[in-house]
Order: C-alpha cells, then structure tokens, then sequence
C-alpha cells in the first residue's frame, strides 16, 4: 500500500463557512474522516499574495481575521495549530537557490482556518504557510508544487487553498444561495475536463487554453494560483477527484481537488 499522503485544494469561499455547518462544511469534516492524518500541512492561501516567496516559521503562529464588514463572532475563532519551523527549513531548503524568506509576522490567515476548523478540528497537526509570490507566473507556481512533491512522500499534507471561480463583483451577497453564472458553470466544466485529462499545459496556460470565460471567472489570478502547487504535486497519471463540488453566490467555485 502506498504512503503517499494526498494533496488538496480547497474552494474555501465565503468567510462565514467558518462557523456554518451546509454541504461544503459537511464535506470538509469527510474528508478530514477519511483522509491519513498528516504530520504537517503545508498550505498555499489565496490570501498571503506578496511581492516575494515566504514561509512561516513561527512556532505557535496567529489566526488572521484577514477580511472586513462580518458578525463579530467570526473575529473572535482562534485556530491554534502550532507551526512547525522544521518544515518551514525544508521547505526553504527544496525551493533553493529561490529566496525564501523565514516569516514570523504573519500567522495562519482565514484561506486556511476557515477550512481546517472542519477537516482538523482539534486544531493539533502543525500549520506551515508558504506565500504566492504576486511577482511571478503561473508556471513559475506549478514548478515549485514540482519541487515540493516529495513532501507527500514525508508525511505532509500539501494543501492550496482558494476558488478556481473567483469573482466577488458578481457575488449575490444577499442570496449565497443563487444559482451559478453561466460563465462560471461553463469555466469550472473546461477545468474539470482539463483535469481529468491531465492537460497540465492548459491549467497552467489558462488565459489562452481554458476559453474566454476566465475574464470573468478569474479577473485576478490570486485564488487560482494555489490549485498550480496542488497540481504540480501530481505524480505521473495519478487519479483526480472532486470530493467538494458547487457555486456559491453565483461566481465562487467551491470545487476541491483531490490527489490520492
């Protein structure tokens, strides 16, 4: 049997899934259920988006309410999951001669507890973030997943985190409910195929091989780019699944990926 521990990315939507138990919480909790328990996490957030590579190395890092206008109980979740500076070297140490800075300032921002709360609700598998470097392009991302694919084989649970449909100027903040945008629907059924077919070029290439949809479904590349690291963990012809699927709000892919 094969120790190889999954890689995922996760659609992690509105802040308030945080607190709310519906068919995406519901599903994170399975995964959490079925999935090895990591020895660590390594997660890509759409929301550490900064001019340079960086890597958490704090030991005992800070919940970030990195959002503004929500009920006050949302800023008052903690997630304490320690860090692990171990996997902040060694992950500094795969990406070299890259410069990656060691970080104590920032903590654990709400891309990833907002989802965590549910997978690991115990808040005890150590939490290590790595910064997407805004500066770069999106192969530049999916080689580093490249290079960071032997951590599945260490343990490590490499995680991105975002929304492969991500546009909050057409969310329906009054009806989360409502149904999908037609260009939402049809981007997300172009990448899913892409998936499956493992066209590796194309998602990496997404503005000129995915179709003209992706103006509206991507209109900036911050929450795409973390499902790259997932998918350049991928080892050859290795099965795809989507254990999360759905459109909140209209214009906000919920979709996870899962590899293993």
């Amino acid at each position: 049997m094969s120790t190889l521990m999954p890689a995922i990315f996760f659609g992690h939507g509105n802040p308030l899934n945080a607190l709310q138990q519906n068919a995406f919480t519901t599903n994170w909790v399975a995964i959490g259920a079925v999935l090895p328990r990591p020895k660590a996490i390594l997660c890509i957030s759409a929301h550490w988006y900064v001019e340079e590579s960086a890597v958490t190395i704090s030991t005992a890092p800070k919940t970030i309410h990195d959002f503004g206008g929500f009920p006050k109980e949302l800023y008052q979740v903690r997630y304490p999951a320690p860090g692990d500076p171990e996997l902040a070297a060694r992950v500094q140490n795969l990406l070299a001669p890259l410069p990656v800075r060691f970080d104590e300032s920032w903590g654990i921002d709400h891309g990833t507890w907002s989802v965590l709360l549910h997978v690991y609700p115990k808040a005890d598998v150590p939490v290590v973030q790595l910064s997407i470097n805004a500066s770069q392009s999106p192969a530049f991302h999916y080689e580093l997943g490249q290079r960071l694919a032997v951590l599945r084989e260490e343990g490590i649970l490499i995680m991105g985190s975002g929304n492969l449909v991500h546009n909050l100027q057409a969310y329906a903040w009054r009806d989360p409910a409502a149904g999908p945008y037609e260009w939402a629907v049809s981007f997300e059924q172009r990448l899913k195929q892409a998936l499956l077919a493992d066209q590796t070029e194309a998602l990496i290439d997404y503005k000129h091989k995915l179709g003209p949809d992706f103006r509206l479904a991507v209109p900036t590349p911050d929450h795409y780019l973390p499902m790259l690291y997932v998918l350049g963990a991928r080892q050859t012809s290795e099965a795809v699944s989507f254990p999360v699927e759905g459109i909140e709000g209209g214009s906000i892919s919920m979709l996870a990926v899962q590899l293993g």
